[in-house]
C-alpha cells in the first residue's frame, strides 16, 4: 500500500493544466521523477486536461466539485473569513481543501505534498519528502515563510493594538505568515492531532479571526497564517529555497521601506514560485 502522494492544484473543477500546460507538465515530470526512484512509491494525483490522458500516465485526478461537497461546513467557514467574495479567484473552494485533506484523503496516504502550478523545480522532489522526516513532535504540516508584507498590513489592527507583537514582523525573528503554494502534509498527524482538529471547527475560526482582526483572501494560506501565529507548533517551517517566492507587489504599494527584510532568501534555490504571475528565472 502507498503511503505518498504529490497533489498538483488549479482553480477548476476538474483540475486541468494551466494554458499552455507548462506549469502542468512541470508538476508532473516532478512527481514522475520521484515515483520511478522507487522511493516511498505512490500515486501522483495530478492536473490534467482530461481523464484519458489521466489514464495513459496512471494519475489520479480528483472532482473539486465532489471533494468540496464532502467539506462544506469547513470550506464555508473558511471563505467567509479568508476570501475577497463570492466569485473572486481564492473564494474557489480548491483554495480551502488543504486545511482537510486528511478527511477526504484515503487512510492508506498518509503524506501528501500539494504544490500550485506556478513553480520551477530545480531539483528532485523526492527530496522535498525528506522534510517529513524534519517535522518536530507536534507538528502537521510543513510550510514556507510568506516571503512579501501581506501580513504585516492585514494585522495591521491588531499590531497597533499590541505594539510589542512579532506578528506581521519579518524573519528570522518575526511571524510574516506562511505562503501555501508548496504544503507538506502529514495527514496521519492531522487526523491524529486533536488540537489541529478543534482549531477547523467555525466557532475556533471566529475566535481566532475577532481576536486578530483578520480578513483575509488568500484562502487557506490564509487559515495557516492564522493558526500560526497561536499555535505555532502545529508547522514545520521550510526553508525559503522550497518556495522561493519571486512577487514584489508589496515593494511598490506601501511598503519599500521594509520589503527587503522579507524578501531575502539565501541558499540554493530548490523551488522557484511564479506568485502574481511573476516571470521564473531561465535556466
Amino acid at each position: 500500500m502507498f503511503g505518498f502522494s504529490l497533489a498538483c492544484c488549479s482553480p477548476s473543477s476538474l483540475l486541468p493544466c494551466s494554458p499552455g500546460g507548462m506549469c502542468c507538465r512541470d508538476c508532473l515530470r516532478a512527481g514522475l521523477r520521484f515515483r520511478k526512484s522507487r522511493l516511498h512509491p505512490g500515486p501522483v494525483t495530478a492536473c490534467l486536461r482530461s481523464r484519458e490522458q489521466a489514464l495513459v500516465l496512471g494519475v489520479i485526478v480528483h472532482d473539486v466539485n465532489e471533494l468540496t461537497e464532502k467539506l462544506f461546513p469547513i470550506v464555508e467557514a473558511m471563505q467567509k473569513h479568508f476570501s475577497a467574495g463570492s466569485g473572486t479567484y481564492y473564494s474557489d473552494s480548491i483554495f480551502f481543501l488543504s486545511v482537510a485533506m486528511h478527511r477526504i484523503m484515503p487512510k492508506e496516504i498518509t503524506q501528501i505534498i500539494q504544490v500550485d502550478l506556478d513553480l520551477k523545480y530545480k531539483t528532485n522532489i523526492r527530496d522535498l519528502f525528506d522534510e517529513f522526516d524534519n517535522f518536530p513532535e507536534g507538528a502537521v504540516i510543513g510550510i514556507a515563510r510568506e516571503m512579501q508584507p501581506v501580513y504585516r498590513h492585514t494585522f495591521w489592527q491588531y499590531r497597533r493594538e499590541n505594539p510589542q507583537t512579532k506578528v506581521g514582523e519579518p524573519p528570522p525573528d518575526g511571524l510574516p505568515g506562511f505562503n501555501s503554494g508548496v504544503l507538506l502534509l502529514n495527514l496521519e498527524a492531522m487526523r491524529q492531532s486533536k488540537l489541529y482538529n478543534q482549531l477547523l471547527e467555525p466557532t475556533m475560526v471566529q475566535k481566532l479571526t475577532e481576536k486578530y482582526h483578520f480578513k483575509g483572501h488568500l484562502g487557506d494560506q490564509d487559515f495557516f497564517t492564522m493558526v500560526g501565529m497561536e499555535h505555532p507548533e502545529l508547522f514545520h517551517v521550510l526553508d525559503c529555497t522550497w518556495n522561493r517566492q519571486l512577487c514584489t507587489w508589496w515593494r511598490d504599494h506601501g511598503y519599500s521601506d521594509v520589503f527587503d527584510q522579507y524578501f531575502q532568501c539565501e541558499g540554493e534555490v530548490k523551488i522557484y514560485h511564479g506568485n502574481c504571475n511573476t516571470p521564473i528565472p531561465e535556466d
